[in-house]
């Protein structure tokens, strides 16, 4: 195995999990001992700073085998220096939490959590003493060279390792099922983000001075600007919080919790025993974290505040300390040793991630901001995680995590998204750039392609990242392949990376229209994850549908004198409808049982919904379950995910074909019934909408939808209505007027390339740049217009009351929101 620096310059790709474990390099004792603890011969003295470095290389190395499917041997090479090292202790948090966020199990959150805090704990606690030792010893030591860091203040190492325990136990909370812990996760992002601040500070100041042609000086030690109306003792971790801080959470039942190693104790009930009142409402809030707890979240977020000053906190801000960095970059030559290449690569990994994390709140949840204090900067946050990449670390292969997670998930969500043409306009090209970087907007795809196979190369035995390239595929609309790859990549040691695995499968087998891998994929989901059990059995129950309406009328076009093949298929339509007739009535037994900070999971109420609704209209019209059901559920699930975007078009008229009434299995005159039921029409609508956009026919997409914006409001209120289709329709006007932004085929038939006029070469030459440039004045307008549409609607479902998929629908109008901001503004249309 190389040498455990060579993870920092990059130098060589991890071993491979395969390597037992007494192949792994030793790790370096502590300082004095007489014995290493592998039981090998006495290793020579470190002093205290060469330790340190010793054991953040060791635990990097050890915590990337992660990255290669190999948590058992990670955590064998961590537990040996747990009690030890500050840097394995983070590694063991590391571990359970990549676990958690992987198969979203409760048990396993938990223990992260633990973890978790013993890193805050142990991080701040080593920042002390480092600290304090620093004070006792001159900089430079007696050869000269500086003890740990000439960019970062003393401690900074530790203070990152604190944060990123902050951000991870925050993500932690916010997946948690408590309400309460949602929201205090929610306080350690700003916390973290607070600590992340100082250390960005320090790193600033160093790349000024040298940008100054300045000599260095010693960093200035991480501090945060003393804040009005608020006391901070003098031993208080940047980022922690003062007692007065949580004044307005009275609401939050009342707690003892240990930060920042010391024991800070919070007492948040107010002086009424038993109850809980919101500040200013008078309204009680049961102890107990149940649907109860939700019914006041607006009004309480709206009270929580960062300051004890009694107006309303002011616009949250992104950093602006950190405009050097993201504008310039960073030159790698400008960190050499392992400490400013750990604190710098996880201080970019982490910053980025939180600044991309708040970009994508939906607008439902926007005053979860001010709880943090910061609004996020996607561009901004994307630049800092590309920084982070250029380390062959375990930072930079998190970063590039995010990043491919980030373009393969939810980028691919959205649908108002930069066009080509303006991409190629605004970009800087790299001769434009002072660092060769290129301006981070739409889809990368040649620098995602470089990053992943970057990865792959690095960890090759990971079936993460040969996941994520299963992804990048389906998304340049390759399914098929897609499908191929994942089939066999499901041998992972990792049963969260598994489950993963299947999951994607399945999706893309829903795309591609593919029932039996659909649903077999599905039963392996509910084998190895309990994230929603009653979203899979309904996606389960939905493929076995399409399968009984496909040999229903294959069985309708037999002529009756073909018996023998008309039994086959007479037994083969018995046995799907049962079979999806039994997996739709599983899924209210299992839905509930997971909750997202104390709230049912969004699609699980969902198809509750819809389960009660067909329950509903079986029992009026007297039929079965399977023939009550109208619209075709599979494909509108397609819509809700998006997976549109994925699909080629034989594919999407092949999806349309599916939504014709006549797919029913249901007699003629039953299915007239359900298209009086005015929410259902809505439904096929917007589905059958979003398919023909992306076969390019806006005239009859726009057709479809028009009608539901002027239907009235109460059509869709009731507890088995679907009321997510106003609001889809407002959101699919937005789409539509977009893509008439983007197309050039849309716009007025007399516009010139995209490319400026060359010089005029005759005399005739002026009059024809003028009319030129007249033409182009009329594709801006009619671009300016369809923009301002675009943003008209988007506003409107931004301010839309609450339903069921707001937040799925929230994500895709914030992705449109900012995108049509970056438009106006290289336009100069804002």
């Amino acid at each position: 195995m190389p040498s455990l620096g060579s993870w920092f310059r990059g130098s060589s790709a991890v071993a491979s999990s395969k390597t037992s474990l007494k192949n792994h390099s030793p790790i370096p004792s502590p300082a004095g001992s007489s014995v290493a603890l592998n039981g090998q011969p006495k290793t020579p003295t470190l002093s205290p700073a060469q330790q340190e470095a010793a054991d953040m290389e060791a635990a990097m190395a050890a915590v990337g085998l992660i990255m290669n499917d190999d948590i058992e041997g990670a955590e064998a090479l961590l537990k040996l220096r747990e009690h030890a090292s500050t840097f394995h202790q983070l590694g063991l948090g590391v571990s359970t939490f990549m676990k958690s966020i992987l198969g979203f199990e409760k048990d396993i959150m938990a223990e992260a959590a633990s973890r978790l805090a013993e890193s805050e704990t142990r991080s701040w606690n080593s920042m002390k003493k480092v600290q304090k030792e620093a004070e006792k010893t001159p900089n430079p030591d007696e050869d000269g060279t500086w003890i740990s860091s000439k960019i970062y203040p003393p401690g900074s190492e530790f203070a990152l390792v604190y944060s990123e325990a902050q951000l991870m136990s925050a993500v932690v909370g916010v997946m948690h099922e408590s309400l309460t812990e949602a929201i205090k996760g929610f306080y350690k992002l700003r916390k973290a983000y607070i600590t992340l601040d100082g250390i960005m500070t320090s790193e600033k100041q160093y790349l000024d001075s040298l940008k100054g042609g300045l000599a260095a000086s010693a960093p200035t030690p991480i501090s945060i600007p003393a804040q009005p109306q608020r006391r901070m003792s003098d031993d208080m971790m940047p980022g922690s919080f003062d007692l007065t801080e949580f004044d307005d959470l009275e609401d939050i039942p009342e707690r003892s919790e240990k930060i920042s190693g010391q024991d800070e104790v919070v007492d948040l009930s107010n002086n009424t025993p038993g109850t809980q009142t919101p500040r200013g409402t008078g309204v009680p809030l049961p102890k107990s974290a149940t649907d109860a707890d939700t019914t006041v979240l607006s009004e309480k977020l709206g009270d929580l505040s960062l300051s004890t000053a009694p107006n309303p906190a002011p616009e949250p801000q992104p950093l602006s300390n950190i405009d050097h960095l993201n504008k310039f970059g960073a030159d790698r030559t400008h960190f050499t040793s392992s400490v400013d290449i750990f604190v710098h690569s996880g201080a970019s990994m982490c910053f980025g991630f939180l600044l991309l994390l708040l970009s994508m709140v939906p607008p439902a949840f926007s005053k979860l901001l001010y709880v943090i204090g910061f609004k996020g900067d996607r561009e901004r946050g994307i630049r800092m995680l590309w920084q982070s990449t250029k380390y062959a670390n375990l930072n930079g292969a998190m970063a590039g995590l995010i990043l491919l997670k980030y373009y393969n998930a939810f980028f691919i969500l959205a649908d108002i998204m930069p066009g080509e043409a303006d991409v190629q306009e605004f970009s800087k090209t790299k001769s434009e750039s002072p660092d060769g970087d290129v301006e981070i907007v739409g889809f990368p795809e040649k620098e995602c392609s470089a990053l992943l196979g970057e990865m792959r190369a690095r960890y090759p035995d990971s079936r993460l990242w040969k996941m994520e390239e299963a992804n990048m595929l389906a998304n340049s609309k390759r399914l098929h392949e897609s499908i191929e790859l994942l089939k066999s990549n499901d041998d992972s040691k990792m049963r969260q990376i598994q489950a993963l695995n299947s999951f994607e499968l399945s999706m893309n087998a829903l795309y591609v229209m593919d029932w039996p891998v659909m649903k077999e994929n599905f039963l392996k989901c509910v084998e190895l994850n309990n994230w929603s059990h009653a979203l899979y059995y309904y996606m389960v129950a939905s493929a076995e549908l399409e399968r009984y309406r496909d040999v229903f009328h294959r069985l309708a076009a037999l002529p009756l004198d073909q018996e023998q093949e008309r039994g086959v298929l007479e037994t083969e339509a018995k046995k799907y409808k049962a079979s999806a007739e039994g997996y739709f009535r599983k899924v209210p037994s299992v839905a509930g049982k997971k909750r997202f900070m104390a709230r049912q999971l969004p699609f699980e109420v969902f198809v509750c919904r819809k389960l009660t609704k067909w329950e509903d209209r079986a029992k009026a019209l007297g039929l079965d379950l399977a023939d009550a059901i109208g619209v075709s559920p599979a494909t509108e699930m397609i819509y809700l995910w998006n997976g549109v975007k994925r699909m080629p078009d034989p594919l999407l008229e092949k999806a349309v074909g599916h939504l014709a009434w006549e797919r029913c299995t249901a007699a003629k005159e039953k299915v007239e019934k359900f298209v009086e039921e005015k929410d259902e029409v809505a439904v096929l609508s917007l589905v059958q909408s979003s398919l023909l956009r992306q076969l390019g026919k806006i005239t009859e997409a726009r057709a479809l939808v028009e009608p539901i914006l002027g239907m009235d409001k109460t059509i869709f209120k009731g507890p088995t209505r679907d009321d997510y289709c106003q609001a889809a329709a407002n959101y699919e006007m937005a789409a539509l007027a977009w893509s008439e932004v983007c197309n050039l085929e849309a716009w007025p038939s007399s516009s010139p390339s995209s490319r400026p006029p060359s010089a005029p070469s005759s005399v005739g030459g002026e009059a024809k740049a003028a009319s030129v440039k007249s033409k182009r004045d009329v594709v801006d307008a009619f671009r300016r217009q369809k923009t301002d549409e675009t943003q008209l609607y988007l506003t409107k479902v931004s301010s839309w009351e609450a339903f069921v998929l707001d937040a799925r629908f929230g994500m895709r109008v914030q992705a449109g929101v900012d995108t049509v901001k970056w438009l106006k503004e290289k336009k100069g249309w804002a």
